[in-house]
């Protein structure tokens, strides 16, 4: 981010100086001896405020005045004579016109002065009557003065047609004074100063007269009669302001900082008050405001700042305030400047660590008041006033908030509680209200961070001491071919006299046991990273546990050892741990643990824990809020890595395939590296097959269709495709390997030359890569824009983003200066090609909402950011193990890894989750502390992409009622409805089924259905639609039951009209049905692979697969995504 100024300068404190007398706007009111003014005048709207100022800068040229009336000197001209001013004001209250006399003597040659201010109860001192005149000639005399004092129609009068909004006025001041005329008593000296030099002065107070009492005003102007008539409709109504106030909380719920580029992005609008919107307008250059924020930090930063809570305006710069934290624990507050520069300042005092504290900061003027409290009762705190003669500019809608980081600045290392905003009060930490809400949860986490305090010690004393003794029996020893076998396989003989109590042993029983059983020689000597090393392994030990045939009865003995990991650094246990008891997973559900550990594992920035978090601030779930901004900040973390980990090629990553299990023929072409498909595959690649190459390539690269992940592998099978073929594909993808060096020494020649070679076949991915070349090495911008406008006309969406990036940074070619507005529609096109960055900085504009292309809109910027997340690759690898696992019949394996996949909000987990516990309903039953079936069936209906045999069957669990489920005609309907407009003619036969058995389809799911109620309007019209569609929508080449249904109903509409007679009507019936049985019968005959839906409702058992409403094979049956490598890089800005 750009710095205005000194930006970031610190401030010198300046020596307070008494304060000259208020001039200006925020000049107060002359007061009365006795008391203070009330506030001022606000909230009006422009024509009131542009009447006001009119009155403050023209003057009466005295038109209203009567007549001075001499009085006869006094007596005793030896007296020396003191000016005096007094008035009477015939009439107390406010009137258009009031009538005032001025009586006063001058000694000298003076200048009178006559004004009238005002003062409502958000603005004070505003002048609306002012009169001068001079005496030059009558000294020594007291003279009268009646001066006829005319008030703004808006103050005096009620609303009527013409004056629309009136103002309420609190208190009205007319004062008075003189001034010499050699002394500042000229005519055009101003108002304020002439005021500072008076000799004489007085004051009284006029009566106001509430709006609903004024009487209204005479026009003397007829409206027409329809005009008329409308305004004597609403004349007497008296308007209510709408229901609001300046408190804003941004935060409710904890948030978990892991210190990295993202955060919160919060945006106030506009007040719908007039009153308060005007109050907001008046303060821009004179903020009065109050934040207050509950906060538990891990860490000082380790960078020079990190960020808290500050204000980014439209020009993507800092504004007021901006609060950031320092490496050594000080607060910096930044402030912008009104006339442009930024100015900052550093508390005197350091926030404390892991512990819960309340910041409050209020600003009021020049004036900041910073305030740490702590305890149960706020009573412990350090408080700092600092004061500034500036004026701070500070305009809290021209921009954005942000809690946390950005890409401007890392975020604080620790937790963020709740976090209030006082729009328009600079209020004393007792009058705040913003207490910690979630207590337990919040005391679990500083619980949990005083027992890792203690593991880490343990283990970075016991790891120090071991290495040490390791050393010295290493150093004593002689080496032979006996002790090199015993260091290697043999138990590590060590010193067991630790300094730890015998309690402290007790207190972490499993966290010694681990210890004893792991071999330290190979611990890193860092000790953050040798305990952040034990932890992992004592993870891998404990997993390997659950991989076993009965893993899932292993759970309960582990729990304690991943604590210990999760202890020391290692999040994955902490996302294991946060599942398990969110989800009953055979330990007793506990959601206030599962929190604790879902919010760990995201402040330790553990991927899945981090999607979890998002997910359920996404939908709202588990006690969790909901809350798209708070969402965002999760699922922009791990969207922002993806792209990065796809590059990287490190850690346990896979790619995440939707693979559904109730698709057998997905399900077939699933293999390994000693499976027949890959064999075959291999087979035809050393054949020479391009098409072979590239998809053994790909699988070899990416971890695809079960294969393990080998770039090594894959990058020969591109150089052999590249050099012996001539499809560009592979010549564009080794080129691409050549140019980053994956897996290969980097050859930027080679990979130009094929670069070009691909690119002269047509391949508009290689048209990209020549342009992200010549960006990249040559700095040639136009060649650049050149070759990605050719690509992005032939449809390539990483030239796309690309074209972006020249806009953003302000570097295209012929054009001056950034447009962002460009750059965001070339985003935009990419991010609708797939681009992952280009997405990214779609769902950052949607957030932001800075650009007019893109308003804001959280929801969307919530679900692009899932979008990406959910293609990260150790998400990726975890659906892998839990698929791999169901192949081979690991029934224990295969849950346990679809229940953590399925818990991050990854729709196809959730319904493959949910279909194993179809499957296997007695180890659902046996292990999940949750309805599995209802829950993740449930989950995956509110998905953007749900599969349509998701809505059916949630149509069928509200039809029957499940488990502790009632039964709910009108939802089965909706999803039956959801499903037939998905396509699937499942939907359209239940929801006809429906209407056979005499429910009623709402209009509103007809209008779902685009079935018109005026067209169709009885039962019989709907059926025959529906299953007219259903009809349509078989996939069925023979007769379906949807054709069959439709022929029946016809049929009996036809035979119900020819024939009345009931006998008839039996007999007619009994041979229609024998008919029908023939024609069934005959045409199974004919075609004995045609398949038959059966009726919607057989078994009264749910679980039981032939108890749905008949899902047609088919409707299972969903396409299996190919992967398109895009293996590009772009140019970053």
């Amino acid at each position: 981010m750009q710095r205005r100024g000194a930006g970031l300068g610190w401030l010198r404190r300046r020596q307070q100086q008494p304060s000259p007398p208020a001039v200006g706007p925020r000049a107060a009111a002359m007061a009365p001896p006795s008391g203070g003014v009330p506030p001022g005048l606000g909230g009006r709207p422009a024509c009131a405020l542009l009447l006001l100022c009119y009155l403050n800068f023209v003057p009466s040229l005295g038109r209203q005045t009567s007549l001075t009336t001499s009085v006869i000197p006094r007596a005793e001209q030896s007296v020396a004579y003191k000016d005096f001013i007094y008035f009477t004001i015939f009439e107390g209250n406010v009137r258009n016109v009031s009538e005032v006399s001025v009586e006063y003597l001058c000694s000298q040659p003076c200048v009178v002065n006559l004004e009238a201010v005002v003062s409502s109860e958000f603005r004070s001192s505003i002048p609306v009557y002012k009169k001068r005149w001079k005496n030059e000639k009558h000294l020594h005399t007291s003279r009268t003065q009646i001066v006829h004092v005319k008030f703004p129609s808006i103050m005096v009068y009620r609303d009527d047609y013409f004056i629309r909004h009136s103002i309420s006025v609190s208190v009205v001041i007319l004062r008075a004074w003189i001034t010499h005329q050699y002394s500042s008593g000229d005519l055009n000296v101003k108002w304020e100063e002439n005021l500072l030099h008076a000799v004489a002065k007085n004051y009284t107070l006029l009566k106001t007269v509430p709006p609903f009492e004024r009487p209204f005003k005479d026009h003397q102007v007829c409206l027409e009669w329809n005009m008329d008539y409308i305004w004597n409709l609403r004349a007497n109504k008296i308007p209510q302001c709408p229901l609001e106030n300046d408190v804003v909380t941004l935060l409710e719920f904890l948030y978990a900082s892991s210190g990295e580029n993202t955060g919160i992005v919060k945006k106030f609008l506009r007040f719908q008050n007039r009153e308060l919107e005007a109050t907001r307008r008046q303060r821009i250059d004179y903020p009065v405001f109050t934040v207050s924020l509950w906060l538990y930090l891990l860490h000082y930063c380790k960078a020079n700042l990190c960020g808290i809570l500050y204000f980014v305006d439209s020009n993507e710069m800092y504004g007021t305030p901006s609060i950031f934290l320092t490496e050594e624990g000080y607060l910096h507050i930044q402030m912008h400047l009104v006339k442009g520069e930024d100015l900052a300042v550093k508390t005197k005092f350091t926030i404390p660590l892991k512990e819960w504290f309340r910041l409050d900061i209020s600003f009021n003027g020049g004036q900041i008041v910073v305030t740490t409290s702590t305890g149960q009762d706020l009573k412990d705190y350090h408080n700092q006033t600092i004061s500034f003669r500036e004026d701070f500019h500070y305009n809290d809608t021209s921009g954005y908030f942000i809690i946390g980081g950005s890409r401007y600045v890392a975020g604080i290392e620790g937790f963020f509680g709740p976090l209030k905003y006082y729009r328009l009060h600079a209020l004393h930490p007792a009058q705040i209200f913003n207490p910690l809400l979630e207590k337990q949860l919040s005391q679990q986490i500083k619980f949990y961070y005083e027992r890792c305090a203690e593991v880490q010690e343990i283990v970075s004393v016991y790891t120090s001491t071991a290495q040490q003794g390791d050393r010295r029996q290493e150093a004593c020893n002689l080496r032979n071919s006996y002790l090199d076998l015993k260091l290697r396989y043999g138990r590590p003989s060590m010193c067991r006299a630790f300094p730890w109590e015998k309690e402290l042993r007790a207190k972490h029983r499993s966290l010694f046991q681990a210890l004893l059983e792991l071999s330290l020689v190979t611990v890193p000597r860092n000790q953050n990273e040798s305990v952040l090393d034990i932890g992992g392994r004592i993870f891998e030990k404990a997993v390997k546990r659950l991989s076993s045939v009965d893993g899932l009865h292993q759970i309960s003995s582990i729990v304690p050892f991943l604590m210990d990991a999760s202890c020391c650094g290692y999040h994955k246990a902490s996302y294991y741990l946060a599942v398990f008891y969110e989800t009953g997973l055979t330990v007793p559900r506990d959601q206030l643990q599962g929190m604790l550990y879902s919010l760990v594992g995201g402040q330790g920035s553990e991927r899945l824990s981090s999607m979890n978090l998002g997910y359920k601030h996404y939908q709202g779930i588990d006690n969790y809020p909901l809350d798209w901004e708070l969402s965002y900040a999760y699922y922009s973390n791990i969207a922002t890595k993806t792209p990065l980990d796809q590059h990287t090629l490190q850690g346990d990553q896979a790619y995440v395939e939707t693979i559904r299990l109730k698709d057998d023929e997905i399900l077939k072409v699933q293999t390994k590296e000693d499976g027949d498909v890959f064999m075959w595959l291999k087979h035809e690649a050393t054949r020479g097959n391009a098409a072979a190459q590239q998809r053994l390539a790909q699988m070899l690269f990416w971890g695809q269709q079960g294969v393990t992940k080998n770039p090594e592998a894959a990058i020969e099978w591109y150089a052999k495709g590249a050099l012996e073929t001539e499809d560009p594909a592979l010549i564009y993808d080794y080129a691409i390997v050549l140019f980053k060096g994956q897996g290969v020494k980097k050859n930027r020649r080679l990979a130009l030359e094929l670069m070009k070679k691909a690119a002269s076949k047509g391949l508009h991915q290689a048209v990209n890569g020549l342009g992200w070349y010549y960006h990249k090495f040559k700095k040639n911008y136009a060649k650049a824009a050149k070759y990605w406008l050719k690509a992005e006309e032939m449809g390539n969406p990483d030239a796309s983003y690309n074209l972006g990036v020249l806009y953003l940074d302000g570097i295209f070619p012929g054009v001056p200066g950034r447009n962002q507005t460009l750059a965001g529609e070339y985003f935009h096109k990419a991010a609708q090609g797939g681009h992952i960055e280009g997405t990214l900085w779609c769902s950052l504009y949607y957030i932001t909402g800075n650009l007019e292309t893109f308003p804001r809109d959280p929801e969307k910027a919530v679900v692009w950011a899932k979008h990406i997340a959910e293609k990260n690759g150790y998400l990726g690898h975890v659906i892998r193990k839990g698929l791999n696992a169901y192949l081979e019949g690991s029934w224990h394996e295969a849950l346990l890894y679809y229940v953590l996949a399925a818990e991050t909000g990854i729709e196809v987990s959730q319904t493959n989750l949910a279909h194993i516990c179809e499957e296997r309903p007695d180890l659902a039953k046996r292990y999940l502390g949750v309805n599995c079936v209802w829950r993740y069936y449930n989950f995956s209906v509110f998905q953007i992409d749900a599969p349509s045999f998701a809505y059916l069957k949630m149509g069928d669990l509200y039809y029957y009622g499940h488990q502790n489920q009632s039964q709910d005609l009108e939802l089965s309907v909706q999803m039956y409805a959801q499903a037939a407009l998905d396509g699937d003619s499942q939907g359209f036969f239940n929801l006809a089924l429906l209407i056979e058995e005499g429910a009623m389809i709402p209009h509103h799911i007809l209008d779902f259905l685009e079935i018109d109620p005026t067209i169709h309007s009885n039962n019989i019209s709907i059926l025959r639609e529906l299953y007219e569609r259903c009809w349509s929508h078989s996939n069925e080449e023979s007769f379906s039951p949807c054709s069959l249904a439709w022929l029946y109903l016809n049929l009996r509409l036809i035979w119900g009209a020819v024939l009345h007679s009931a006998l008839i009507y039996f007999l007619g019936t009994f041979l229609l049905s024998i008919l029908i049985a023939w024609t069934v019968q005959y045409f199974q005959s004919v075609s004995a692979s045609s398949s038959h839906l059966m009726p919607a409702r057989v078994s009264a058992n749910p679980t039981d697969p032939t108890a749905s409403p008949a899902v047609t094979p088919t409707a299972d049956a969903s396409a299996q995504d190919q992967p398109t490598i895009t293996n590009n890089p772009e140019p970053r800005g």
